[in-house]
């Protein structure tokens, strides 16, 4: 073995070690040239897409390395919440990020969503949680984030090395052609922490349903590009000491709009705030009106719970958070909570993460991983202690368990 594969199992060994206590993990400085430890996410990539057969660079990825049965997100199991945690090792209702859309008491009038920049770029809402790149950039190692939510602003005062603003319209291509322009960097200048983020797939299987047409199209197209990365490392001589850690944030369930629920049924709505609806809805009594909703939300009803902040079931770990709205309601798996007038996806995100369609991908490939592992289904909190170990930087305080990855670490 090179010296390089000793530094990857003593990196490991030693982390695992540590998870064995109650301590953090300790993580020693590795031998030789630092490798790169590549963060992949596809949005929307639910676990059993893998066996589609549209996704053959993965799959022989899956195939060399380790995978999931299926890696639950956190709930809710939204983008945004999800990303953070998949980067912090926080679930949402600790790393700040709770929602798509969410309020602040602190900050009266002001609604925080995916669309609005200018409000979704204030710090205010990232800071309570650190993500990755920021320990690792506070811990002398560069990163690069070719997007990632969070990743185009300065959190804590400080930004990756390497970032591109987000922009939809920015290509699965060029987006890997960045990213290797960026590795095309001098050793010393290039970045030991990266990530990646397509969303192509995501859109696809909101737009025409998970078993459609074009989920398949996305998934191939995203595949090749994933493909394009690899052979772009292969040249610059990167790919073998590269650790290459592929995830989706949630997966994707058939919706329609025959399967509605209308909040106006429910409730008044000049009576409630909806901040967000959908498979999970957060909803706020306006002043005066808080026994009222109470009484409409929490009534039993099909295919709808709903339950107060503080009544939210603990399997969830939510609703702690101030930025919880008081009332959230969540549908069963394929109904939606919706408002008349407003399009109906044929497929969406949100729903209980222990659903088998909210199962996200997992996918590990690299000298720190061994070949042909499938291990069972575990929390997405695990993914943070993990890159932790992979990078070199000793994690900060998180909700994962880095020793329910220990089969398929190489040892």
């Amino acid at each position: 073995m090179s010296p390089r594969g000793h530094s990857w199992l003593l990196l490991i060994v030693l982390a695992l070690a540590a998870c064995a206590t109650s301590s953090p993990p300790t993580i020693r400085p590795t031998v030789g040239p630092p490798a790169l430890t590549l963060l992949i996410s596809i949005d929307g990539f639910r676990a059993d897409y893998l066996q589609r057969g549209q996704t053959p660079v993965i799959a022989s990825l899956a195939a060399d390395g380790a995978r999931s049965r299926g890696m639950r997100p956190s709930f809710p199991s939204l983008t945004f919440p999800n990303h953070y945690t998949l980067v912090t090792g926080l679930r949402p209702d600790r790393s700040g990020v709770v929602d798509n859309n969410m309020e602040d008491p602190a900050r009266p009038g002001v609604s925080f969503s995916m669309g609005n920049i200018e409000v979704s770029h204030d710090p205010f809402w990232w800071d309570q949680a650190e993500p990755l790149w920021v320990t690792a950039e506070r811990a002398g190692i560069r990163t690069a984030t070719m997007f990632w939510p969070g990743s185009d602003l300065a959190i804590r005062g400080v930004r990756p090395s390497d970032w591109k603003m987000y922009d939809k319209h920015f290509m699965a291509d060029a987006r890997v052609d960045q990213l290797l322009a960026w590795v095309d960097r001098p050793p010393a200048e290039r970045a030991r922490f990266a990530t990646l983020y397509f969303d192509e797939v995501d859109t696809a299987g909101h737009s025409d349903g998970p078993e459609s047409a074009g989920v398949n199209a996305a998934l191939n197209r995203t595949d090749a590009a994933i493909g394009r990365l690899i052979e772009g490392l292969k040249a610059r001589g990167l790919y073998e000491t590269s650790n290459l850690v592929i995830v989706a944030d949630h997966g994707m369930a058939a919706t329609s709009a025959d399967r509605v629920i209308y909040l106006d049924d429910l409730v008044p709505l000049r009576s409630v705030r909806a901040v967000g609806l959908g498979a999970i809805a957060a909803i706020n009594p306006q002043p005066g009106h808080e026994a009222e909703v109470a009484k409409a939300l929490l009534a039993p009803r099909p295919h709808l719970t709903c339950w107060r902040k503080q009544d939210i079931p603990a399997r969830f770990h939510y609703g702690r958070n101030a930025r919880v709205a008081a009332f959230v309601c969540l549908a069963q798996t394929g109904w939606v909570l919706g408002a008349r007038g407003r399009p109906v996806n044929k497929g969406s995100h949100g729903f209980d993460p222990d659903d088998p369609t909210m199962a996200a991908l997992f996918v590990a490939h690299g000298p720190a991983f061994r070949k042909g592992v499938v291990l069972p289904a575990f929390d997405n909190v695990d993914v943070y202690p993990l890159l932790a170990a992979l990078v070199g930087v000793k994690p900060r305080p998180n909700d994962g368990r880095l020793a329910d990855l220990a089969p398929a670490l190489a040892r």
